[in-house]
């Protein structure tokens, strides 16, 4: 336990350049309206994020293979908070879709938790058949598609938790519902009413999902994993003792 909050504490250190950002983010914008320097700075706590997941430790190998699919959802998002900052949400919108697909990627498909799936999909199909009749044509094809790609993403993080409750896949679990949650305010927000402090409530648990993905990744290192697996419980069997993989 002292060498995992050791671990855990050393990459806190490395996120200190994406804490800084998040401070200067709401310390400086605060009605942007697509200027260069607002797209830039809601960029720049991403940016810190990407360079944390390359500079805690990155290759092109198999061993970050979890790293390298996170990090090109990062690209991503990063991509789809510069058009949405300027106001083009569909296009902002596709390129945050991409990064799901990137994120689901990463968590993987096992094990399926597939009640998880249902259970999320069910409110998912409530939520859409309640806002459907104020999209128009694209966005009646385009928001259920994201919504139903970054509720998938929701599920993995979550089955992913419920399979191996490690402190980074727990913390990586719950930044997957606050992206939910996040998005779920722009909707009510674009759709509904406005809800009271929506920017501060949609960048703040936008942020905060993004670091907790983010930080999954040191899972990757090969301390964690080293960590990791003399923590499992072992089995014996016929053909003499098991090992319980991930």
């Amino acid at each position: 336990m002292a060498d995992t909050m050791h671990l855990l504490k050393s990459q806190i250190l490395k996120l200190t350049p994406f804490f800084n950002a998040v401070v200067v983010y709401f310390a400086f914008v605060h009605n942007p309206k697509g200027e260069l320097w607002t797209t830039v700075l809601k960029c720049l706590p991403i940016v810190m994020l990407m360079l944390y997941v390359v500079a805690k430790g990155f290759a092109l190998t198999t061993a970050y293979r979890y790293s390298q699919r996170i990090l090109l959802g990062l690209i991503c998002s990063c991509i789809g908070d510069a058009l949405l900052n300027i106001n083009l949400f569909l296009h902002g919108m596709g390129a945050f879709a991409i990064g799901h697909i990137w994120y689901i990627s990463a968590f993987g498909w096992k094990p399926l938790k597939l009640p998880v799936g249902v259970a999320l999909y069910i409110c998912l199909v409530v939520v859409i058949s309640v806002v459907l009749n104020r999209l128009d044509a694209v966005l009646a094809i385009g928001v259920p598609l994201y919504a139903a790609l970054l509720t998938t993403t929701c599920w993995r993080a979550l089955a992913c938790a419920l399979h191996d409750s490690s402190c980074l896949n727990t913390l990586c679990a719950a930044g997957a519902v606050l992206f939910l949650l996040s998005d779920l305010v722009i909707g009510i927000t674009m759709f509904f009413v406005t809800v009271p402090f929506s920017r501060l409530i949609i960048m703040s648990t936008y942020y905060t999902a993004q670091f907790a993905i983010a930080f999954s990744t040191a899972k990757d290192l090969p301390k964690f994993r080293k960590l990791a697996e003399s923590g499992k419980p072992s089995h014996k069997g016929q053909g003499g003792v098991k090992t319980i993989k991930d």
